[in-house]
């Protein structure tokens, strides 16, 4: 489920990467990579939190 939640934020992110293009708003390109960033993180530590277990 977390993983879930990962991946519609990293989409999210991509759409906001795409959307910023279009309209020339580096702000929401840049909010775009900061959320495709956040949840590439946050998965990967969620990988290792879990099989350290």
């Amino acid at each position: 489920m977390t993983y879930l939640l990962a991946l519609l934020v990293a989409a999210l992110g991509v759409a906001g990467v795409v959307l910023g293009e279009a309209d020339d708003s580096p702000g929401l390109q840049f909010l775009g990579v900061v959320l495709v960033v956040g949840a590439v993180v946050f998965a990967v530590r969620l990988a290792r939190r879990g099989r350290s277990r």
